[in-house]
């Protein structure tokens, strides 16, 4: 894995600034939690991570050294917040894990490697040869994930994963995502709106309104002694708190 720094970006569309002068630092082995309202422009941050949104302004740099999205392997991968539309419908989950890879290599190399992603995000080698529409909700989003990592890349984007999911599903999910930066040691920027979901997961914490960074920092730091009005306004809005 590696670093994935945003530098002083900005997206406009139009006479509409949506990103402005966005500094970000996903560290090497850390999980960075991005939180704001809807509306916020914390998607289109993910989406420019990813080449799909345009740059009006800034640089991202991967170690340093500015991205380039070229070719069939993508240094960064995004998991979306709708599992079901992020898959084909007709496509197997095998094939569609398949389809991720950077080198097909042999028929016999390609079901080992999807079997053994499926077994790392904790749904049999089995399902290999279903539908998405046969899976879950919380089961299609870990298909989303084992095809986001056979990209092999060296940073993940997850927006929003676990919002379209029942509550009984999130936790599941989420505490996947702490066992796989636990046992790869993943780079992920993790957006959420819910302060309390960033609060298990991420190591550190930005806070974006308006389209800008107003808070960053460690997550308990943020998290327990906010230093701005809207983070301490994102807090009061939980039940019971995020603390």
């Amino acid at each position: 894995m590696t670093s994935l720094e945003f530098d002083r970006i900005s997206v406009r569309y139009g006479q509409s600034t949506v990103l402005d002068d966005v500094s970000l630092i996903v560290p090497d082995g850390e999980v960075v939690g991005l939180v704001g309202e809807s509306g916020s422009g914390k998607s289109t941050l993910a989406r420019a991570a990813v080449g799909l949104a345009p740059l009006s302004g800034g640089r991202i740099l991967l170690d340093g050294a500015p991205m380039r999205h070229r070719g069939r392997r993508r240094p960064v991968q995004m998991v979306f917040q709708d599992p079901f539309s992020s898959l084909d419908p007709r496509m197997t989950i095998g094939a569609s894990i398949a389809e991720a890879m950077p080198d097909l290599r042999t028929r016999g190399a390609r079901r080992t490697e999807i079997a053994r992603l499926l077994e790392l995000v904790h749904l049999g080698p089995s399902r290999a040869g279903h539908l998405p529409g046969q899976l879950s909700g919380g089961q299609r989003q870990r298909v989303a994930l084992a095809r986001a990592l056979a990209g092999r890349p060296r940073v993940v984007i997850a927006d929003e994963i676990t919002s379209a999911l029942d509550v009984s599903v999130q936790g599941a999910v989420l505490n996947l995502v702490r066992e796989m930066q636990r046992d790869l040691g993943l780079s992920m920027l993790f957006i959420s709106h819910n302060l309390a979901v960033v609060r298990y997961v991420a190591t550190q914490v930005a806070v974006m309104q308006d389209g800008r960074i107003v808070e960053q920092g460690l997550t308990a730091d943020v998290l327990e002694r906010p230093q701005h009005d809207y983070t301490r306004q994102l807090l009061a809005a939980i039940p019971g708190g995020a603390r």
